[in-house]
């Protein structure tokens, strides 16, 4: 797809792309097919203000899709299928995504397709041995839902376990980065939308490759006792990018798994240690 120049830019509407923010600025073009086609892929990679300018944006997103014939995949419209069973009420979501994956596709090149499967395949086996549901696999990210805090915290602890005893080859050693968070979020027929998703994806963010890091609200979903073998370390409560309240997170601590990690990533403040 050709980029679109300044020039042709500023000769479109406001009413050819998906996103504007406050300031003026206009993301998503969606005035033909392929530039449809780029900003469905990605839409999950743009900051939005907040979650009202994320829903509008999607809302425009589908429309333009309908309007091209195209049936949108992965997590703007995957969701809609009715047959995927996604937990409502309730939902506990784990988000993982690969630790430095560009400086991986540079060192690996056409070897990081196969490598990426792979953890797709143990992913997605541990996932569903802990009876989740996938809900997005999009480039090296992979998002999920439990009706049960405990069943994200065994698929999520299986990841770590499955990933670090791989025989990886070729010098590597990949790190996955997981975020838990239980929350309500709204299911509507685009999917969840909601504080909870933008929290679970914020916590993610804030993990390094290896850890697993969950919110106060994941632990208490948990309940007492915790599942055998497992601890959890509070890491303090802090403030994260987006997010108006600041939230507890603890980092979960069992036999096999990485235990020694750095500060927090990506953090906008602390509220407190």
């Amino acid at each position: 797809m050709p980029p679109l120049g300044a020039r042709e830019r500023a000769r479109l509407p406001n009413s050819s792309f998906a996103y504007i923010d406050s300031t003026g600025r206009r993301m998503l073009p969606i005035h033909d097919e392929a530039h449809l086609r780029n900003a469905l892929a990605r839409f999950s990679r743009v900051n939005f203000e907040d979650d009202e300018a994320r829903d509008r944006a999607r809302m425009r997103l589908l429309k333009a899709a309908a309007r091209f014939g195209i049936t949108p995949l992965g997590f703007v419209g995957g969701q809609l299928r009715p047959e995927r069973k996604l937990p409502r009420g309730q939902v506990t979501f784990a988000l993982a995504d690969v630790e430095g994956s560009t400086e991986l596709l540079h060192v690996l090149g056409d070897g990081y397709g196969p490598v990426l499967n792979q953890l797709r395949r143990l992913m997605r086996s541990e996932l569903r041995r802990a009876g989740g549901r996938e809900v997005d696999a999009r480039g090296d990210e992979l998002f999920a839902a439990f009706g049960r805090a405990a069943a994200a915290l065994q698929a999520a602890v299986g990841i770590q376990r499955g990933i670090g005893g791989h025989a990886w080859g070729d010098g590597i050693s990949p790190r996955v980065r997981i975020g838990i968070h239980t929350g309500r979020p709204t299911f509507t027929e685009m999917g969840y939308i909601g504080i909870a998703v933008h929290t679970v994806a914020r916590i993610s963010t804030s993990a390094h490759g290896g850890q697993i890091v969950i919110s106060a609200a994941a632990r208490d979903a948990l309940g007492t006792p915790l599942p055998h073998g497992i601890e959890l370390l509070s890491l303090g409560a802090w403030r994260l990018q987006g997010l108006r309240e600041s939230i507890e997170l603890l980092q979960v601590r069992a036999q096999d798994l990485l235990d020694d990690f750095p500060p927090l990533r990506s953090l906008a403040m602390t509220a407190r240690r």
